[in-house]
Formats: structure tokens, sequence, C-alpha cells
């Protein structure tokens, strides 16, 4: 039994653990902390760490965890490590509000396919999920079982190896909406004297770059002689207590934006732009050299502090604003989407927007629909699908196939329709 493994000692007047651990060069070596209480506090602070020496570094054993501590361990040691920042969210509800409840009690050695299976199945049922949403689920729980097996080797078998999806008889809508010049220029128009959302979405239609890439661009990322745009990071929002447009909200959740990295490796990239866009751009950018002037102090400005991650330790940079000059030294960042007087607001730009383009102009899309009517528009046009796939910034070429077979579909309809126009019959 552990307590015969640990023995317990009083100095003075207080008490200390002490357990013996493998030998080094042949000498007996110890584990042993002091400063305890009571006998019990030693004895329970000394058990815990002999199972965690025992176990190899873990306070626990696997034969006997629960599946709601391995979630626990699987999000420290897999997800915080690998995924991104917004990914990690995701998985932390689904878990928290899905799993956890459901699954969390048993023993993660006792859980078998059938319960799994059981359990997607009831919340399919029960909630009446997106298929998207169900294939996150489903996502979390295979991705977990499969850590505790190929890689912690917690477990001997996978149990969410052959989990399925339940039928969902009606195919998911498309959610892209493919603009027509006229919807553009209505919203183009619509949107003149709001220059960040004009400018940006002007960018995201000539460009196709997603929407956290086109508010993550500053003026140092477009080349004005060399007609080229780089893309090499993006933005993300999170919300804890910090400063906001140069003030400090003690006790609130406030909106902090940083740089992160880019999607893909192949999301790093560098394209051409026409002058339309390039005309459009310089435009832009001598508006906003006048809103300083106009502004003068009151014109926000921001810098970028390296941080580190909350979860995984790296480095990312965080984004200062600031109406004055900041006291530490710290380097200037000129962001290009930015209101008249320099406030920054991210991809929240679009939030209000949005509104009036769904409700105001009856047009039933998303940011996202200016990227894909780029890529609809160049495979319409007959550009060279990997062309395409380097300027999008896709990872694989099949994901641009998978435009490229919508696109083609919809191009033979307009062949048929065009045809009875000129059939003369």
């Amino acid at each position: 039994m552990v307590i015969k493994m640990v023995n317990i000692k009083k100095r003075g007047n207080v008490y200390q653990y002490q357990f013996e651990i493998a030998p080094v060069n042949g000498t007996r070596k110890y584990i042993n902390k002091s400063g305890f209480k009571s006998k019990r506090e030693a004895m329970e602070a000394g058990i815990k760490a002999y199972n965690e020496y025992y176990e190899t570094g873990h306070s626990f054993k696997p034969s006997t965890m629960s599946y709601s501590d391995y979630l626990d361990y699987w999000l420290k040691n897999y997800c915080y490590v690998n995924l991104k920042y917004h990914t990690i969210q995701a998985y932390s509800n689904i878990i928290k509000n899905h799993i956890k409840p459901r699954l969390g009690f048993y023993r993660l050695s006792q859980i078998q396919t059938s319960t799994l299976q059981e359990v997607i199945n009831a919340i399919y049922l029960e909630k009446a999920f997106s298929k998207n949403f169900m294939h996150n689920i489903l996502k979390v729980l295979k991705g977990s079982f499969k850590y505790a097996n190929e890689s912690a080797q917690f477990i001997k078998d996978n149990p969410a190896v052959k989990v399925t999806m339940p039928k969902y008889d009606e195919p998911e809508k498309d959610p892209a909406h493919i603009f027509t010049a006229e919807e553009i220029k209505m919203i183009l128009e619509r949107f003149r004297n709001n220059h960040a959302m004009y400018y940006a979405i002007l960018t995201a239609y000539y460009t196709g770059l997603r929407v956290s890439e086109v508010f993550a661009l500053t003026w140092e990322d477009i080349d004005f002689e060399n007609k080229t745009l780089t893309v090499n990071k993006n933005v993300l929002k999170k919300n804890q207590s910090g400063a906001t447009h140069g003030r400090h909200i003690s006790g609130k959740a406030t909106t902090v934006w940083y740089f992160g990295t880019c999607k893909t490796k192949s999301s790093y990239r560098k394209i051409k732009i026409g002058d339309t866009l390039l005309n459009a751009l310089k435009e832009y950018k001598e508006e906003q050299e006048r809103d300083k002037i106009e502004y003068g102090d009151l014109y926000m400005k921001h810098y970028t502090k390296e941080t580190s991650n909350y979860y995984n330790h790296k480095p990312e940079t965080k984004i200062i604003n600031a109406f004055s000059e900041l006291q530490v030294a710290l380097p200037e960042v000129h962001l290009v989407f930015v209101k008249h007087n320099g406030v920054f607001e991210g991809t929240d730009t679009c939030k209000y927007p949005f509104k009036v383009i769904h409700y105001e102009l009856g047009i039933n899309c998303r940011f996202h629909d200016f990227r894909d009517t780029h890529a609809t528009r160049l495979i319409e046009s007959g550009a060279d699908i990997k062309a395409i796939s380097e300027r999008l910034g896709h990872n694989n070429i099949q994901t641009t196939y998978e435009f490229y077979v919508r696109v083609t579909k919809q191009m033979n309809n307009d062949v048929v329709e065009k045809f009875e126009k000129v059939a003369n019959l």
C-alpha cells in the first residue's frame, strides 16, 4: 500500500514526509518535504507526491481516473500546446456544456463504443444541433480518446473509432452567397462614408483574404511600388480585464486584440493586386493622413507588445491602444482599417454594417462571402486552379476544387438558361 511506502517524521513542531525513489549511480535516493502542521496533512501530501512519482509525473492513476479529469489533462497537454486560441475555446465549451455532464463521471478505462454512440445519438435527438456542430462534438470525443490511446497510452483500445454521426436527411445548405456586381455596388455605396468598412470590403473582394487577414493588415504589408500585398498574420479577439481605448476599466471584461499566426503555412503569402484596389488604398491612406491632422492628440495610436499565450506560453503580440505617446517605448504599428479617429475595432468593424446589409439591403451574407465571390469569379474567368489555390492560401488544392465543382455546376446551369434565351423557337 502507498501508506506503507510513505514515512512520516516529526521535525520540531512540524511534520515531514519521505519515500524512497530509484537509486542513482547505486546510491539510495529519497524525496522528502517538511513544514506540515499535522501528521495527517503530511501523509496526504506524501501519498499524492508518491502517486505522482509512481505514475511518472501523474498525480493520478490512469486506470481509475474519471473521463472528466482526463479531459482536463487532454486540454492542458494537447489542445493548449497544439491548437489555435479559438479552437481551444470552442472545444472547452463543448466539453463543459455537452460532454462532461453526460460522460464526465465515468472512468476513462470503462467507457465503451456503445456508450459514446448513445451519447452522440441523445445529443442529436435532444438538441437538434447543426450537422457542423455535431461534427465538432464528435471531433472532441474522437480526438480525446485517440490521444488517450496512442500518445498517453492510458487505454489499450480507442472506443471512439467506430462512433458514427447520426444521419441528416436534409443536406446542409451551402452557406456561401456569391455576390452579383449589382450587390457589391449597392453595399459599397451604402458604406461610402464608413471608410474602414468600405475599403475592407474592397480589399476582401479584390484579394480573397479571410476577414481576420483583412483586419490584420498594416500599411507596411502593402507595397504600392511592386503592387503586392503580404499576408503574414491575422487578428484575434480576447475578452479580458485590461486597457481599451487608452483607459482601464477595472473589473470589467474588455476587448483586447492580438496579432496571431496565419491559419496554415500556405496562408503566409504575397499576392499581386490590381490598379483598382491599389488606387483605392492610396486614396484611403491619404484620407487617414488628413484624419491624423484633424484629430491631433485625440487620434488613436497603436503599439505592439510581445506577450505569452495564457494556455501554452508561446509568444504572441498584443495590440496596445493609446491616444497619446506611451511612456514605455514600444514599436508603433500602422493598422490599415481604423475609424476616422484611429480607433481599431478589428473584425468587430463588420458587426453593425452586416445588420444593415441583412435587414436594410436584404442580402443574407457573411464577410467570408467576399472571399468566396473572389474565388468564384477567378474560376469563371478560367484562371489556373493552382494559382487560385496559392492566392487564397488554401492548405491543399482539394479545398479549391470544392469551389471549382460548385461554380462549374452553376456555370452549366447558366449555359442552359442562356441557350433558352437565344433558341428562338
